[in-house]
Protein backbone atom coordinates (compact mmCIF):
# COMPACT_ATOMS: atom_id res chain seq x y z
CA UNK A 1 0.00 0.00 0.00
CA UNK A 2 1.37 3.59 -0.89
CA UNK A 3 0.61 6.95 0.17
CA UNK A 4 0.76 10.22 -1.95
CA UNK A 5 0.69 12.22 1.39
CA UNK A 6 1.82 15.42 -0.74
CA UNK A 7 -0.92 14.74 -3.16
CA UNK A 8 -3.58 13.66 -0.45
CA UNK A 9 -2.53 17.38 1.25
CA UNK A 10 -2.74 19.05 -2.04
CA UNK A 11 -6.62 17.97 -3.23
CA UNK A 12 -7.39 18.43 0.89
CA UNK A 13 -6.04 22.09 1.04
CA UNK A 14 -7.93 22.61 -2.66
CA UNK A 15 -11.19 22.12 -0.83
CA UNK A 16 -10.19 23.77 2.04
CA UNK A 17 -9.52 26.90 -0.12
CA UNK A 18 -12.99 26.24 -2.25
CA UNK A 19 -15.20 25.49 1.29
CA UNK A 20 -13.67 28.42 3.13
CA UNK A 21 -14.91 31.25 2.40
CA UNK A 22 -17.98 33.85 3.72
CA UNK A 23 -20.10 33.07 0.53
CA UNK A 24 -19.96 29.85 1.19
CA UNK A 25 -20.90 29.89 5.43
CA UNK A 26 -23.03 33.91 5.25
CA UNK A 27 -23.51 35.10 1.81
CA UNK A 28 -21.56 37.66 -0.19
CA UNK A 29 -20.63 41.18 0.32
CA UNK A 30 -24.25 43.51 -0.19
CA UNK A 31 -24.87 46.91 -0.02
CA UNK A 32 -27.69 48.50 2.31
CA UNK A 33 -28.31 52.25 1.56
CA UNK A 34 -24.82 54.10 1.32
CA UNK A 35 -23.11 50.98 3.73
CA UNK A 36 -21.37 48.26 2.23
CA UNK A 37 -21.39 45.35 4.41
CA UNK A 38 -18.78 42.44 4.67
CA UNK A 39 -19.65 39.29 6.57
CA UNK A 40 -16.00 38.25 8.22
CA UNK A 41 -15.50 34.54 9.45
CA UNK A 42 -13.05 32.55 11.45
CA UNK A 43 -11.40 29.33 10.03
CA UNK A 44 -9.32 26.79 11.65
CA UNK A 45 -7.76 23.55 10.40
CA UNK A 46 -5.86 20.82 11.61
CA UNK A 47 -4.44 17.65 9.68
CA UNK A 48 -3.35 14.51 10.64
CA UNK A 49 -2.04 10.86 9.54
CA UNK A 50 -0.10 7.69 10.75
CA UNK A 51 1.30 4.61 9.38
CA UNK A 52 2.64 1.53 10.70
CA UNK A 53 4.00 -1.92 9.02
CA UNK A 54 4.45 -4.92 10.74
CA UNK A 55 7.17 -7.84 10.39
CA UNK A 56 6.29 -10.80 8.27
CA UNK A 57 4.60 -14.08 9.54
CA UNK A 58 3.90 -16.52 7.58
CA UNK A 59 4.58 -15.29 4.22
CA UNK A 60 1.99 -12.23 5.23
CA UNK A 61 3.07 -8.48 5.75
CA UNK A 62 1.00 -6.18 7.75
CA UNK A 63 0.45 -2.60 7.16
CA UNK A 64 -2.00 0.47 7.73
CA UNK A 65 -2.44 3.69 7.33
CA UNK A 66 -4.52 6.45 7.78
CA UNK A 67 -5.26 10.30 7.21
CA UNK A 68 -7.52 12.61 8.55
CA UNK A 69 -8.14 16.42 8.24
CA UNK A 70 -10.83 19.25 10.32
CA UNK A 71 -12.13 22.67 9.72
CA UNK A 72 -14.43 24.47 11.30
CA UNK A 73 -15.78 27.73 10.02
CA UNK A 74 -17.23 30.45 11.94
CA UNK A 75 -19.22 33.45 11.47
CA UNK A 76 -17.78 36.75 13.75
CA UNK A 77 -19.59 39.57 12.35
CA UNK A 78 -20.06 42.45 9.55
CA UNK A 79 -17.35 45.07 8.24
CA UNK A 80 -19.94 48.29 7.77
CA UNK A 81 -17.96 51.22 5.19
CA UNK A 82 -19.21 54.04 3.89
CA UNK A 83 -16.79 56.30 1.86
CA UNK A 84 -13.56 56.50 4.54
CA UNK A 85 -15.73 55.12 7.51
CA UNK A 86 -15.12 51.80 8.60
CA UNK A 87 -16.72 49.77 11.58
CA UNK A 88 -16.93 46.21 12.62
CA UNK A 89 -19.95 44.69 14.25
CA UNK A 90 -19.27 41.70 16.23
CA UNK A 91 -21.48 38.65 15.99
CA UNK A 92 -21.44 37.64 19.46
CA UNK A 93 -20.49 34.26 20.93
CA UNK A 94 -23.63 33.61 22.43
CA UNK A 95 -25.72 33.76 19.31
CA UNK A 96 -23.99 33.79 16.84
CA UNK A 97 -24.92 35.26 13.44
CA UNK A 98 -28.22 36.35 14.79
CA UNK A 99 -26.27 39.01 17.06
CA UNK A 100 -25.13 40.98 13.96
CA UNK A 101 -28.38 40.79 12.50
CA UNK A 102 -29.81 42.50 15.90
CA UNK A 103 -27.36 45.02 15.15
CA UNK A 104 -28.85 45.79 11.78
CA UNK A 105 -31.55 48.78 12.97
CA UNK A 106 -28.22 50.84 15.07
CA UNK A 107 -26.89 50.66 11.06
CA UNK A 108 -29.80 51.25 9.32
CA UNK A 109 -30.55 54.47 12.10
CA UNK A 110 -27.27 55.69 11.48
CA UNK A 111 -28.22 55.65 7.99
CA UNK A 112 -31.59 57.60 8.69
CA UNK A 113 -29.53 60.29 11.06
CA UNK A 114 -26.57 60.66 8.39
CA UNK A 115 -29.16 61.75 5.42
CA UNK A 116 -30.95 63.84 8.14
CA UNK A 117 -28.25 65.91 8.64
CA UNK A 118 -27.40 65.99 4.82
CA UNK A 119 -30.91 67.75 4.23
CA UNK A 120 -30.63 70.12 7.17
CA UNK A 121 -27.48 71.40 5.90
CA UNK A 122 -28.42 71.35 2.27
Amino acid sequence: MELHLEELLTKITDFMKTEANTETVVGKEFQLGEFKIVPVIKVGMGFGSGGAEGSETKGKKGEGLGAGAGMGIEPIGFLATKGDEISFIEAGKAHGLAAAFEKMPEVIEKIIESRNRETMTT
